[in-house]
C-alpha cells in the first residue's frame, strides 16, 4: 500500500533541522548558526528536481548560507524562519494545484506535526521524536542528516522509475 502510495507524490517537502541536518547547531563567535549537510541527501535533491518534482524547503530555521545550500541544487521553493508551516503549505498546494495525495513531507519533531497530518504521505527520520513517529506512514531506518531524505527520495523515485541518472556529473551534489 505504501509503496503504491508513492506512485502518485509530485511534491517532496522537507524540514531542516533533524531532517536534513542531525539538528546540532553549532555558535560561532559572529553569531552565525552553522549546520552540516549531507552530500549523499544533496545528490536525491538536485536528482528529483532534474526529474521534475517540487521539491520545497519549509523551516524555521534561517540563514544564507542554508539558502544558498538549497539554491545550488535546483531548489526554488525554500521557506526559512516560518512560524506557521500550514500556511505555507496550503500557499504551495494553491500555486501548483496540488491535492494532498500528491505531497510527501519529512519531519521531525512537534512543529512539524500540523502539516504532517495535512500531506498525502507523512515521513520521518529513524530518531524523529514519538509524536511524529506515530503520525508518519513510513520511518526511515536513517537519522536526520545521514540520508533519511535520500532514502525516501530514492523511494519515490525509483517507484516511479525515475532514480536512475545515465550521465551523473560529480559537482551535482556538492554545490
Amino acid at each position: 500500500m505504501f509503496l503504491e502510495q508513492l506512485k502518485h507524490i509530485t511534491t517532496l517537502i522537507f524540514d531542516i533541522d533533524g531532517v536534513l541536518t542531525n539538528g546540532d547547531i553549532i555558535a560561532s563567535d559572529s553569531g552565525e548558526f552553522l549546520r552540516t549537510f549531507n552530500i549523499k541527501d544533496g545528490y536525491a535533491l538536485q536528482l528529483a528536481v532534474k526529474r521534475g518534482y517540487h521539491v520545497c524547503i519549509i523551516s524555521g530555521g534561517k540563514g544564507e548560507a542554508m539558502r544558498k545550500r538549497f539554491e545550488g541544487l535546483g531548489i526554488n521553493n525554500i521557506f526559512l524562519g516560518v512560524s506557521d508551516k500550514v500556511a505555507v503549505y496550503n500557499s504551495l498546494c494553491a500555486s501548483y494545484n496540488l491535492n494532498a495525495a500528491e505531497v510527501l513531507y519529512m519531519g521531525d519533531d512537534i512543529p512539524d506535526l500540523k502539516i504532517m497530518q495535512l500531506v498525502g504521505i507523512a515521513t520521518c527520520p529513524a530518531d524523529a521524536v514519538p509524536e511524529i513517529k506515530a503520525i508518519s506512514q513510513y520511518i526511515s531506518p536513517y537519522t536526520g542528516g545521514k540520508t533519511a531524505v535520500r532514502d525516501i527520495i530514492e523511494k519515490v523515485l525509483r517507484v516511479q522509475k525515475n532514480w536512475f541518472d545515465e550521465n551523473p556529473s560529480a559537482a551535482d551534489s556538492g554545490k
